[in-house]
């Protein structure tokens, strides 16, 4: 995981698109979107049905990475308000030893606030040494704020290739964190709408984790 400091604070952003906060010894992370695939199986897509398996294999290794003891999901950690009653037993039993094993906080998003969610504490947005944890940005509120919702990707062209990586995306007072589950699709960083959500901003950046350092992509300037 890279460091990188955001309202004063210091984090290490990760490739599994976990953001560790060391004061607090914990580890954010957005959009798991569990049960995703058994979602859409209900609706006749098909698909393999271990996206929650693997999402939880990459959060309990972020976390022994880390030896983070907090853990904040950021909003749609489930992708329906049915999806814990159909995960299959593995799934289900990892997310329990998961919220057994930390101090867990699931904030609700616009997918499952009304989810049962096993364990842990359930809140709207919390407030936390000076930053507030929601789902979906507020433009123009005067918090300084870490949320979601928006699974933001950066796509650039390298030697004739289009390739499209999960990254966060920042502006002064407001951070976006990438989708971290295994089933999610992802929005154009520089999409006005993700712009949107980040005023006011002098700037906005994409960051993306590579390798020991921290790749920044300028995505918007205020004009002078």
């Amino acid at each position: 995981m890279v460091p990188f400091s955001f309202a004063s604070q210091e984090f290490r952003l990760g490739a599994s698109r976990a953001l560790f906060w060391a004061e607090e010894n914990a580890l954010l992370v957005a959009d798991l979107h569990l049960e995703k695939a058994s979602f859409f199986a209900r609706h006749g897509q098909m698909l393999p049905p271990y996206d929650s398996r693997a999402t939880l294999e990459r959060l309990a290794d972020a976390l022994r990475e880390t030896g983070a003891r907090r853990v904040f999901c950021l909003g749609d950690s489930f992708h329906d308000a049915q999806a814990v009653e159909r995960m299959e037993p593995h799934a289900s039993g990892m997310l329990a030893a998961l919220t057994r094993a930390t101090d867990w906080v699931w904030i609700t998003g616009n997918h499952d606030e009304d989810a049962n969610a096993p364990g842990g504490t359930v809140v709207e947005e919390l407030a936390l040494n000076g930053l507030t944890l929601r789902h979906i940005a507020r433009p123009g509120a005067p918090e300084t704020e870490i949320s979601g919702h928006f699974h933001p990707k950066l796509r650039v062209s390298i030697r004739g290739r289009s390739i499209a990586r999960p990254c966060a995306v920042a502006s002064e007072k407001r951070l976006i964190l990438p989708a971290f589950g295994a089933l999610t699709g992802g929005m154009d960083a520089g999409d006005p709408a993700i712009l949107k959500a980040l005023q006011p901003a002098r700037a906005i950046e994409a960051i993306v984790p590579a390798g020991d350092r921290l790749a920044r992509f300028p995505l918007w300037r205020a004009a002078a």
